[in-house]
C-alpha cells in the first residue's frame, strides 16, 4: 500500500518562486496557479506555503519482550478523535509495522463504560493493509504507554475493540495481563481446498488441522516448527487472517511453541502474536492437562507469552520495552472537527496541543 494519497490530501509544498505579474493572482508561484485564499495558505519569509499539518503522537514498544529488539514492534498513536479510516490505514502502512494501535478516550455512542470507574478507551488496530477485530501484542503495547504515561497509579485498564470489551492488567512483576476471550478451534478436513493450499505453501505434513480465526496445524516436535519455510504467494489469497504451526516446547520451561504466518492480514511472519495463543493455548490446556502454561514463539526475534486458561476467556502476559517516542506530521485532513490547534507563528504550522488524554 506505499504510495497511498487519501482523497482530499495533500502534502504541504512551498512554491520555488513568487511573482504578482499581471494575470496572476496574489500569492501565485510562477507560471503556475494561484495560491488559495484564507486559513489554507500561509505566507512566509520565502512566499505563501501550505501549512495546515496536524502533529500526533507516535510511541513504538516492543511486545512480549523481556529486552529491547525481542517480542513483538507496535506503533500506538493516541487521537483526539477519529480520523477518517482511509487515513488510518495509510499512517499504518506508513510505519509498516505489525500493527498500529489508535486510540481515543470517548467510548462510541451506546457503549456504556464498565463498572468500577477504571479507565477506559475505544482502541483500533491496522495491519499495513488492513483493519483486525483482535490484536494482542498492540493491546499490550497500548497499555504499557497509558499505564507508563497516563494511569500510573492505575491497576487494570479496559478497552472497547471490534471484539468487545477486554482489559488489560498490571501485574507485581510489572508485566502486563491480557484478558482475551478464548478460541474456539475446530477440526478441518485433510481434503478442505484452503487447508491444502495452506499444507503446500508452508511444506508440512499436520498431525492435527484445526480453524478458527486462523488455520493451526500442530507438527511433531519443535524442530519442525523452526524448519518451516513458508511459500507467502500461496497464503495470501487464502480466506483466513494467518496461518499458525504448533508443537510441544523442547526447552526448559516451555510448554509449546508456534509461528504465525499471515494470510488475508497482508503479513509475512509476525513476530510474536498475542491473538493466535487465544486460539491454541486452550488446545494445549487440554493436552498437557494444565490451565498455565509458558509458550514461546519461534520467530527471528522471539517472544514469550504467560498463558492461563480459566473456561471462555484466555490470560496472556508478557513484558514490554519502549522503542521510540516520536512525532508524526500529517496534513490536517478535510473536515475533521474537534481540533485544537496552537498558536505557533504560521511557518511552524498548525498543531494538536492533545498529547493523550488528560
Amino acid at each position: 500500500m506505499g504510495g497511498i494519497r487519501p482523497a482530499g490530501w495533500d502534502l504541504p509544498r512551498r512554491p520555488t518562486a513568487r511573482t504578482n505579474g499581471p494575470g496572476r493572482g496574489a500569492g501565485s508561484a510562477a507560471g503556475g496557479p494561484a495560491e488559495p485564499a484564507g486559513d489554507a495558505a500561509r505566507v512566509g519569509p520565502a512566499g505563501p506555503w501550505y501549512t495546515r499539518t496536524v502533529r500526533l503522537r507516535l510511541i513504538q514498544i516492543d511486545a512480549f519482550a523481556d529486552r529491547l529488539f525481542e517480542g513483538n514492534p507496535a506503533a500506538v498513536m493516541p487521537l483526539p478523535s477519529w480520523l477518517p479510516e482511509e487515513v488510518l490505514q495509510a499512517v499504518a502502512a506508513e510505519n509498516n509495522l505489525s500493527e498500529t494501535a489508535f486510540y481515543v478516550a470517548d467510548l462510541p455512542p451506546g457503549v456504556a463504560p464498565p463498572p468500577g470507574g477504571e479507565p477506559a478507551y475505544h482502541l483500533r488496530w491496522f495491519t499495513p493493509q488492513v483493519e483486525v477485530d483482535l490484536c494482542g501484542h498492540a493491546t499490550l503495547a497500548t497499555a504499557g504507554h497509558l499505564f507508563d504515561d497516563v494511569h500510573p497509579d492505575a491497576e487494570r485498564l479496559h478497552f472497547w475493540t471490534r471484539s468487545g470489551w477486554l482489559a488489560v492488567a498490571r501485574r507485581a512483576d510489572g508485566r502486563l495481563e491480557l484478558d482475551f476471550p478464548a478460541g474456539r478451534l475446530r477440526p478441518v478436513p485433510a481434503d478442505d481446498p484452503t487447508s491444502a493450499a495452506a499444507v503446500a505453501a508452508l511444506g508440512i505434513d499436520p498431525q492435527e488441522r484445526m480453524v478458527d480465526t486462523d488455520l493451526v496445524y500442530v507438527l511433531r516436535d519443535a524442530a519442525q516448527v523452526r524448519a518451516v519455510v513458508c511459500d507467502f504467494t500461496g497464503l495470501r489469497d487464502l480466506p483466513v487472517r494467518g496461518v499458525v504451526v504448533t508443537a510441544p516446547g523442547d526447552e526448559v520451561g516451555v510448554d509449546f511453541v508456534s509461528r504465525f504466518f499471515g494470510a488475508a492480514a497482508g503479513l509475512f511472519e509476525d513476530p510474536v502474536t498475542g491473538s493466535a495463543h487465544s486460539q491454541i493455548a486452550p488446545y494445549w490446556a487440554r493436552r498437557l492437562g494444565r490451565s498455565r502454561l509458558t509458550a514461546r514463539q519461534l520467530s527471528a526475534r522471539g517472544g514469550t507469552i504467560g498463558c492461563a486458561v480459566d473456561g471462555d476467556r484466555v490470560r496472556l502476559s508478557g513484558g514490554y520495552r519502549r522503542y521510540l517516542d516520536g512525532e508524526v506530521t500529517l496534513p490536517e485532513p478535510p473536515g475533521v472537527v474537534g481540533v485544537r490547534a496552537s498558536d505557533e507563528p504560521p511557518a511552524q504550522g498548525r498543531r494538536y496541543l492533545w498529547a493523550g488524554p488528560q
